[in-house]
């Protein structure tokens, strides 16, 4: 319960922090798109089962892979997409996080 309690927290609670903290000027824009970075999580519907709590997601999934992450890395570069990085790169830390506690 309680890993369920921050896995979520820290998707949708955290990312608002974080915009507000470095996109101050437009946080509630950034804290949408971080939210909708969620949408990555759609290569869960390639696996079976769709839901395995015991399964790691970070390199199992096509857009949780080790090559995704590093793309993710470079989208920090452009101003345009800094804030989905952002997103993305903050939802890997989350799903990473909870690999730890298996």
């Amino acid at each position: 319960m309680l890993q369920t309690f921050i896995h979520y927290s820290l998707h949708f609670l955290a990312p608002g922090l974080l915009a507000y903290v470095f996109f101050k000027d437009c946080w509630k824009r950034a804290w949408l798109i971080m939210i909708a970075t969620m949408l990555v999580d759609l290569d869960h519907l390639l696996a079976t089962p769709i839901f395995d709590p015991g399964r790691c997601s970070i390199g199992f999934h096509p857009l949780h892979s080790y090559y995704a992450i590093a793309a993710y890395f470079l989208l920090l570069i452009p101003v345009k997409t800094r804030i989905i990085a952002v997103g993305l790169l903050f939802h890997m830390f989350t799903d990473w996080q909870d690999c730890m506690w298996h």
